[in-house]
């Protein structure tokens, strides 16, 4: 006879035992390491939390300063009840834990400040997805090289585009004076009133350290512009300002990271990877021409949904009535707009 059979003749299972008597606590498990207590929705308030400007990111790790204070960084994760949260260069936070930036310590990014301005991009024309690149940067510094690659217009214009619907004010940088000159490509953007600044090999960069004192500024430009050349010579030291603000893995950066550098005169620069594409697909013509107050105005007499572009495709567009400086602008703004309309890439 098998042993099933001797045991199912000799032997009572627990669940047999049981029906056979009542049950008692001593029969009740409880799996250790689970708590009674009920979870609760309610947030910490975070009171004592102190302010402080995200200057790195780097594989889940934010280098923050405290205060704005480079010389006050530190290393911190993103807190739980942040979720998913995203957290860019140059957004002001809130930060709890241990704030000594010792080595080896980790603080708590707990709240994110709304950000006065955003600099965005989507991978193409056609993408839907928003990418932050900067957040509350004030001004949009965008290098160009005369020569070695040669200039492209519609590189200017859809970071002009992208700074104005962001709220950035855009300054155009030429670097390589030295193979061009630079009064050609600078005139093709007279009629917008955008700074123009040259910062050559040779030519001085106190007018453009000038421009940058006292403000946050984004970088942007196309690989072999001469835009790290331009950040050295602003930053002095700034492989050594990198390790003092990061705070990030061992304070390297690299061309796939933002990281944001204090500038000697006070302010920071926000240097941003080489940029391959910058697309627009968040952007309407309405967040470029709301960047002209005198255009602005005029767009609120145009039928709806006119375009902006004028005629053929917008016969009755109320910018066609301005007249003098203004008029100008319009054909320049138009400029801006077809880099939108058009998917070309730059």
């Amino acid at each position: 006879m098998g042993h099933n059979a001797v045991r199912g003749r000799g032997h009572r299972t627990e669940g047999e035992l049981l029906s056979r008597r009542q049950y008692d606590e001593s029969d009740v498990r409880v799996r250790p390491g689970r708590g009674t207590r009920p979870r609760t929705k309610t947030r910490p308030e975070h009171l004592a939390a102190e302010s402080a400007m995200v200057v790195s990111v780097d594989r889940g790790r934010w280098g923050c300063v405290l205060g704005g204070d480079p010389e006050r960084p530190l290393v911190t994760m993103r807190a739980r009840e942040l979720g998913r949260t995203p957290i860019v260069v140059g957004d002001e936070v809130s930060v709890v834990g241990d704030l000594s930036g010792k080595p080896d310590t980790l603080a708590r990014i707990v709240r994110v400040a709304e950000r006065s301005t955003v600099l965005r991009r989507t991978a193409d024309d056609t993408d839907p997805y928003e990418r932050i690149v900067v957040a509350n940067a004030q001004q949009l510094l965008i290098v160009v090289a005369l020569a070695d690659p040669p200039p492209r217009t519609g590189f200017v214009e859809r970071a002009l585009v992208a700074a104005y619907a962001g709220g950035l004010s855009p300054i155009v940088c030429l670097t390589k004076s030295d193979l061009e000159p630079p009064e050609e490509f600078a005139s093709a953007f007279a009629d917008l009133d955008v700074p123009v600044v040259v910062a050559g090999r040779d030519d001085p960069v106190d007018e453009v350290l000038s421009m940058l004192s006292g403000r946050l500024t984004a970088l942007i430009g196309h690989s072999g512009v001469g835009k790290s050349t331009l950040v050295n010579r602003l930053v002095p030291d700034a492989d050594r300002a990198v390790g003092v603000v990061s705070g990030v893995g061992k304070g390297r950066h690299t061309s796939t990271q933002s990281v944001a550098l204090p500038l000697p005169t006070g302010g920071w620069a926000i240097d941003t990877p080489g940029i391959r594409s910058f697309g627009l697909a968040h952007i309407s013509p309405e967040n470029v021409v709301a960047a002209f107050s005198d255009l602005a105005a005029a767009i609120e007499d145009c039928p709806r949904g006119c375009t902006h572009l004028g005629p053929p495709a917008d016969p009755e567009c109320a910018l066609d009535r301005l007249e003098g400086k203004a008029a100008k602008r319009v054909d320049a703004v138009r400029h801006l707009l077809t880099a939108i309309a058009s998917n070309e890439a730059w």
